[in-house]
């Protein structure tokens, strides 16, 4: 008789199991041992991002090997690392953003293997489910900062400065003495002036380009088909950040750029702080790992308000909100 799988030889998880099929609660087999370079988290939470489509539909190729888990952040406890792995050790609890994926599956699950080297320290204090909503979002913010290069009394515009990424570009730019212009409705204005905002712009008018009264010295599209229209408000010389896949082509007036995020362990770990001592807002709700499926399909319908949505796969198993 063929012999029978133990017991706990395969997790819960939420994925996919075919391209571009649907996202749905799977028993997946755990991850091999860590190999060099490689450890093993007990995952605790993961973030939940319009990327997933991406990987869901084999757009964003992390290397997933499916039937998969979705997700490519969150935070977790080390449980196993590779043989050459010195740091971090058995038993510290992390953050990371990790692409590729060694093991071939995602966040979304109760064991993730990833490359060590893409995972911060958990800071004492700081739910992991509240650190599961930054890796992404955290360092696409700093990686455009940086790109874009901003001085002290330089202007940026943001378009969808509601959003996620977009608020915490506003606060990262603004603790810099960058003054910044967002786009957003109305519903979004007190948040974003006690974020920081020099000035609020209601993108729904059709006429709010030629009402924002000035050029800038850069500009972030964080909304998707606002990249043209944000760079022809920057100055000649000036920079265009978007993180949606359609800056314009670069001229001899405006240095053009789509970003793409990249692993960065090390501002991740300031970031970490920054969300631990309150300096950044980052709204987040916390949902238990069987609603994925409706999780997935309220990020990718744009039903987030702004929220950062996390799955939380050990733990209350109930719905919550987190203080910002």
């Amino acid at each position: 008789m063929p012999q029978s799988e133990p017991a706990d030889a395969r997790m819960r998880a939420c994925g996919v199991a075919e391209v571009s099929g649907p996202v749905q609660s799977l028993r997946l087999p755990r991850p091999q041992s860590p190999g060099p370079g490689e450890i093993l988290l007990d995952v605790l939470a993961a973030g939940v991002g319009a990327w997933d489509q991406l990987l869901a539909s084999s757009k964003w190729d992390v290397g997933l090997r499916l039937p998969a888990a979705l997700g490519v952040e969150g935070a977790g406890r080390v449980v196993a690392v590779g043989p050459d792995v010195t740091a971090p050790a058995v038993g510290d609890l992390v953050l990371a953003h990790s692409a590729p994926l060694p093991g071939h599956s995602g966040f979304w699950a109760e064991q993730a293997l990833l490359r060590a080297a893409d995972a911060a320290p958990l800071p004492e204090g700081l739910d992991p489910a509240r650190a599961a909503a930054l890796p992404i979002n955290g360092l696409t913010a700093c990686q455009a900062l940086d790109w874009l290069d901003l001085s002290s009394g330089m202007h940026l515009l943001v378009t969808n400065g509601a959003g996620v990424t977009g608020a915490l570009v506003l606060q990262l730019a603004v603790a810099a003495g960058v003054h910044v212009t967002a786009t957003a409705s109305p519903r979004s204005f007190d948040r974003l002036r006690g974020l920081g905002a020099t000035d609020v712009i209601d993108y729904r008018r059709p006429a709010w380009p030629r009402e924002v009264g000035r050029t800038f010295d850069a500009a972030l599209a964080a909304a998707a088909g606002t990249a043209a229209t944000a760079g022809e408000l920057v100055r000649p010389g000036g920079r265009l950040c978007s993180i949606t896949s359609d800056a314009p082509p670069a001229s001899a007036e405006l240095t053009s750029t789509d970003l793409y995020v990249r692993p960065d362990a090390e501002t991740l770990a300031v970031l970490a702080g920054q969300l631990r001592d309150g300096v950044l807002d980052l709204p987040t709700e916390v949902l238990p790992l069987d609603e994925g499926p409706d999780a997935f399909d309220r990020s990718s319908r744009g039903l987030t308000s702004g929220t950062k949505l996390v799955l939380r796969v050990t733990g209350p198993a109930s719905s919550d909100t987190m203080p910002t």
